[in-house]
């Protein structure tokens, strides 16, 4: 799996299995039963919240309960089967391609299949940012809220939108379940468009396919597993080099649609 730092730069994530955590969130579950949590890109820097994208396996037939962090979590189930739960509400059903935004401090139950493991992409949100003039903001954010629910979307339920050759579905969004960020799978044909930038952070993730990012000098390959940051205004374009489409899984904080952008003079 190839993972990546940045727009430019690409490493190994770190692999946090053990207990002791002091972490929020997914971060901070008790993996005495074999679940792994890997960072895989944590966009934040000094004096900086932001994104961090996490793997999470869960063993077939364990389980565990957490709350989600100061900033809400956006999962998307890339492998597995698994049941999801809140407070006293139904358990919901998770497989493949289901994507699950929980609240800041939602407090959950996960469990997995017992026929193989769940396997979670697992975007974790920085907090919002108290405006001036609105109610304090509580001693611990990330206290666990009784009140938060999960919600859960299937791509499949999703419409398909197009923008020039390129076609994507809104699994979260504003007005889609989810005011503070997007998450969408995309479609790229093979080919290379023209180069764009955004107005806000944008993580990627392949799933399918192969390609190349250009950002800056040079081009970086991109396969099933590599991972890269696009601050906001970063000139970039996303090649499709293979013969198939290059399927990608893409959160934008704060929320937009994907077919908004600035395209390159």
């Amino acid at each position: 799996m190839s993972e990546g730092g940045d727009a430019t730069a690409y490493g190994d994530g770190a692999t946090e299995r053990g207990d002791g955590a002091t972490e929020r969130g997914v971060a901070a579950i008790g993996r005495g039963d074999g679940i792994i949590v890997r960072t895989v890109l944590d966009t934040g820097a000094a004096g900086r919240n932001g994104l961090i994208r996490r793997l999470v396996e869960v063993p077939p037939g364990s389980r565990f309960e957490a709350a989600a962090g100061p900033g809400g979590e956006l999962w998307y189930v890339l492998g597995g089967r698994g049941l999801l739960a809140s407070g006293a509400e139904p358990a919901t059903a998770l497989r493949a391609d289901t994507a699950a935004w929980l609240p800041p401090g939602t407090h959950y139950r996960l469990s997995a299949g017992t026929a193989s493991p769940l396997r979670l992409d697992n975007v974790s949100l920085p907090p919002a940012t108290p405006v001036p003039g609105d109610a304090a903001v509580p001693d611990d954010p990330v206290a666990p809220d009784d009140n938060g629910v999960p919600r859960v979307s299937a791509l499949a339920d999703c419409a398909v939108e197009v923008t020039g050759d390129r076609r994507f579905r809104v699994l979260f969004g504003p007005g889609r379940g989810c005011d503070a960020a997007t998450q969408f799978v995309g479609e790229i044909p093979p080919g290379r468009a023209p180069p764009h930038s955004h107005a806000y952070d944008e993580m990627v993730l392949v799933l399918e396919g192969e390609g190349v990012l250009h950002a800056g000098p040079g081009g970086h390959p991109l396969s099933p597993g590599s991972c890269v940051h696009l601050p906001p205004g970063r000139l970039h374009c996303l090649e499709n080099t293979g013969r198939g489409t290059l399927r990608v899984l893409g959160v934008f904080h704060p929320g937009g649609s994907p077919a908004a952008k600035t395209t390159a003079s």
